[in-house]
């Protein structure tokens, strides 16, 4: 029974695979091989790469595999030659039992691309089996009295082997009371019937040994034999005879135990206990039969005792044998057949024919994942399988050939979203009620760099402080990357741009590897203020992808420069500054006025004066803001006609920084003290009238009082529009920007201390053209407003050169000259 459960699964594959042939839409086609069975190993079955017409590069390049569905991988491929071989023994009785084709279905997978071929092999038979009987000796119990032309019904003998080598007949040695004939039964199967040819007498001869040989058709032919024992007995000479040969009945696979499957029943014409009928099972019935049904022995009624699988056996043939309780007892025979009706108690199945491949996340919708198949035990309806995926899923399932289905991209993928998906799919039959079954699929998805780097920050401040030690770290940058792998590896680096028409590479350094920006060398707050450097965050992935970020570098002033005397100057007259006043000069009569300027800014530039050291401390003071020496008290007759005045200017940063100038003064009879400059006096002689003196008077001071009015106005804008309050600094950034009315005009009021002035600032804050800058000494007696060009103290020849010759005397004279050529 066990061969014919093999048999009956090959044929119900050999079935499936029909219809998987009918439907076969590859365009290379299907490939069949025929091979007889028993090869040995490494027999050739054909050269697979040339039939499917591939080259042998490619059987190892596209990974060639075969896969066998009947669970032993019975072939296999030489990648060097591309042969398909045999790997294993192949018993065409053990893999397809009776049944008369045998093929062996294979799935020639090829990855890169994924392609689905389809490969038979048929197995020959061969003459490999000899027929035998079940049992190697019958005995025979046969009366005396019976009938010529009686049948006994023997055992069959068995041969695995199909075809022309199947049994093909019996032989019976001689004897002369009894003779062979072969029938015919249903299923195909030859059983051989001993007839009585002649009257027994147990008197002449009791016992008779016959040999029954089976032969069957291959060549050469092979045979097997049994040896029957007849004995003969005495009276009983009728056989129980059942009311049909042949019972057929079908049961559902799912009847419970206990269920009735069929009632046969069998008569003996004889009387008493020679009539008296048992019946069972055939003696040579398997076990498995013996454990799914069960018959009763008094009333012949057969009944379930287990459970009954479609899917494992479809049909079963049961040996009823009807014997009488004679001597000797007389039997009976008769077949049931019993076929099983499916029911849908199988779910389906999802094989996969190819493991999910990684995807790109911009693969085109249609891009194959995977492929794999679906199966159902069941049959007809029951055994109709559909695939379905969830609601709004990114795949989808595109059917290719009979139950076989390819997964592919539906929709646009995103790594950055989803990195992986789960893919259930669910299987579902035809049946009432369906079955189902479910399959996870994970598929990854390959990044691609499709998302530039982005800074923690698009423009970033930073403060340095001047001086500052070369190869420091200013600041450092962050960029960070959705991307995954070289996608995301982030270099830094520094876009090319000028400062000052230098390449911004010559100021700093960045570190492309974690942001960090360094200085090349120190800077001067003097020289520059303010720059900016455009930093460019890159990936590594291919095409890369980049995102810039502004680094602002604002510069910030240290006290790293002396106050510089730019009136008196000592390069004109030698180390001294030389200084005339008259003797009859009274208290708090202006002697010179010392100015100095300081290159810092804020409370770094904030100057003071200190009279250090003099002849006659006595006579004269120095004002702590405007530098002004006056005298403290009149000079007498007995005051030395030479003083020396030691003059200290400091700022007022930290540490302080300082300066000093020496002015030698020289005390005159009969000098007078000036109010205009010379140079704006008329030439006169040298003794006007007093009329003419006073007109010179009255005209001073109409020119003052409207010059002090222009700078009340000057220093009440400033003041309105700085942040700070005090003094008032104008400062042009470039002489252009008059002309350009689009240009910014920036004015600031700058009072960080006593010494007043306003900025006037014009242009880009990066320029270091040229600038002016007014000065109010509020505490001056003449009201200075001195226009000084350039804003930088590094050169003030220009400067010292005209107040040398001017001041004190010509203050206002070189005041006015600077205001009138700025207007102009």
């Amino acid at each position: 029974m066990t061969k014919r459960k093999g048999y009956r699964d090959w044929r119900w594959l050999a079935l499936w695979w029909h219809h998987f042939l009918l439907l076969w839409n590859i365009t290379c086609g299907q490939t069949r091989y025929s091979i007889p069975e028993e090869l040995k190993q490494g027999s050739v079955v054909g050269n697979l790469a040339r039939d499917l017409g591939l080259g042998l590069s490619e059987i190892f390049d596209r990974k060639l595999r075969v896969a066998s569905e009947a669970g032993e991988q019975y072939f296999t491929v030489d990648a060097g030659k591309g042969e398909l071989v045999v790997n294993d023994r192949i018993d065409r009785e053990a893999l397809c039992g009776q049944s008369v084709s045998c093929v062996l279905p294979l799935q020639v997978v090829i990855e890169d691309p994924l392609q689905l071929f389809r490969v038979e092999v048929e197995i020959q038979d061969i003459n490999d089996n000899a027929p035998r009987f079940p049992s190697n000796d019958i005995t025979l119990e046969i009366a005396e009295s019976t009938s010529l032309g009686v049948r006994f019904p023997l055992e069959s003998a068995i041969d695995p082997d199909v075809g022309s080598n199947s049994l093909k007949s019996y032989t019976l040695s001689k004897d002369e009371c009894f003779n062979i004939r072969i029938k015919d039964v249903a299923g195909g199967r030859k059983v051989p019937e001993l007839i009585l040819g002649k009257l027994l007498d147990r008197e002449k001869k009791a016992v008779h040994k016959l040999l029954l040989t089976a032969l069957d058709g291959g060549n050469p032919v092979r045979s097997g034999t049994a040896q029957i024992l007849i004995k003969v007995l005495d009276i009983n000479d009728n056989v129980p005879a059942f009311e049909k040969q042949l019972y057929k009945v079908s049961v559902s696979e799912d009847a419970a135990e206990g269920a009735l499957i069929v009632q046969t029943k069998a008569t003996d014409v004889d009387d008493g206990q020679n009539g008296e009928i048992e019946y069972s099972f055939g003696a040579h019935t398997s076990d498995i039969v013996l454990s799914i049904f069960a018959i009763d022995p008094i009333s012949g009624t057969i009944f379930l005792k287990g459970k009954l699988d479609f899917e494992t056996t479809s049909n079963y043939e049961l040996d009823v044998i009807a014997k009488d309780k004679g001597t000797p007892r007389m039997e009976g025979h008769c077949t049931v057949n019993v076929d099983v009706l499916d029911v849908n108690d199988n779910a389906p199945d999802i094989i996969l024919t190819s493991q999910p491949k990684p995807v790109r996340e911009d693969s085109p919708n249609g891009t194959v994942v995977a492929l794999l198949s679906a199966k159902d035990l069941d049959s007809g309806d029951n055994g109709k399988v559909t695939l379905l995926l969830p609601k709004k899923s990114q795949f989808a399932l595109k059917p290719s050939f009979s139950h076989n289905y390819a997964l592919v991209t539906n929709s646009v993928l995103d790594r950055e979203n989803v990195s992986q998906y789960n893919i259930e799919i669910t299987a579902v039959d035809a049946g009432s009620p369906s079955l189902f079954s479910k399959k996870m699929i994970p598929v990854s998805i390959i990044d691609v760099n499709d998302n530039p780097p982005v800074f923690t920050q698009s423009s970033y401040n930073v403060y340095l402080k001047e001086n500052n030690v070369p190869g420091s770290i200013l600041h450092s940058v962050s960029a960070s990357d959705l991307d995954l792998g070289d996608n995301a590896k982030i270099s830094y680096s520094i876009l090319d741009s000028k400062v000052q028409d230098v390449s911004v590479s010559s100021y700093v350094y960045i570190n492309s590897d974690n942001g960090s920006i360094y200085s090349m060398h120190s800077f001067d707050y003097e020289k520059l203020k303010v720059f900016q450097i455009q930093v460019q965050a890159k990936d590594q992935g291919s095409p890369s992808l980049s995102s810039n970020a502004t680094v602002h570098v604002f510069i910030l002033d240290q006290n790293d420069n002396a106050p510089a005397v730019i009136y008196p100057s000592s390069a004109a007259l030698g180390s001294l500054s030389h200084q005339r006043m008259p003797r009859s000069a009274k208290a708090g009569h202006l002697v010179t006025k010392v100015t100095a300027v300081d290159a810092d800014s804020g409370h770094n530039a904030w100057i003071s004066y200190r009279l250090a050291e003099a002849t006659d401390a006595s006579l004269f003071t120095v004002n702590l803001y405007t530098g002004e020496v006056r005298t403290k008290r009149a000079v007498s007759e007995q005051d030395d006609s030479s003083q020396r005045l030691l003059i200290e200017i400091k700022d007022d940063g930290e540490p302080v920084q300082s300066s000093t100038v020496t002015v030698s003064i020289l005390l005159e009879d009969g000098l007078h003290e000036p109010i205009l400059d010379l140079r704006h006096k008329l030439s006169e002689p040298s003794r006007k009238t007093g009329r003419i003196t006073l007109y010179l008077i009255l005209s001073l001071a109409s020119v003052s009082v409207l010059s002090l009015v222009t700078l009340l106005i000057l220093a009440v804008k400033c003041i309105r529009s700085s942040r700070s309050s005090g003094s008032c600094c104008m400062r042009r950034s470039d002489c252009d920007d008059y002309k350009n009315p689009n240009r910014n005009l920036q004015i600031q009021l700058n009072t960080d201390g006593p010494i007043k002035y306003v900025e006037v600032l014009g242009g880009d804050m990066l320029s270091q053209s040229q600038s002016f800058r007014s000065c109010m000494s509020p505490m001056s007696e003449y009201s200075d407003f001195t226009l000084i060009k350039p804003s930088s103290t590094t050169d003030f020849k220009e400067v010292i050169s005209v107040l040398d010759a001017s001041l004190p005397d010509s203050t206002w004279t070189f005041e006015s000259q600077q205001v009138s050529k700025t207007i102009h």
